[in-house]
């Protein structure tokens, strides 16, 4: 197992290690949990029939309707 040295702010250190004591684990197993999801390469969206038939139906860039509805919606 290699090591790595972080420079953390003290207060980041003492609410890690609260919290993994919480948790029963160690800080350096939460780096190493979080650094793993980090290193995952991207999972892409299931290709459900469900999906297939949502996909495309939101305009993108444009909110003005939708801030129209919510405007109408919570008169």
């Amino acid at each position: 197992m290699s090591k790595l040295t972080l420079s953390v702010d003290p207060v980041v250190v003492r609410a890690a290690k609260r919290y993994a004591r919480g948790r029963r684990t160690s800080v350096s197993r939460l780096v190493e949990r979080y650094l793993g999801l980090l290193a995952r390469p991207p999972v892409d969206a299931p290709d459900t029939p469900a999906l297939r038939q949502l996909r495309g139906i939101l305009k993108r860039g444009d909110r003005s309707d939708y801030r129209r509805h919510l405007a109408r919606k919570y008169r």
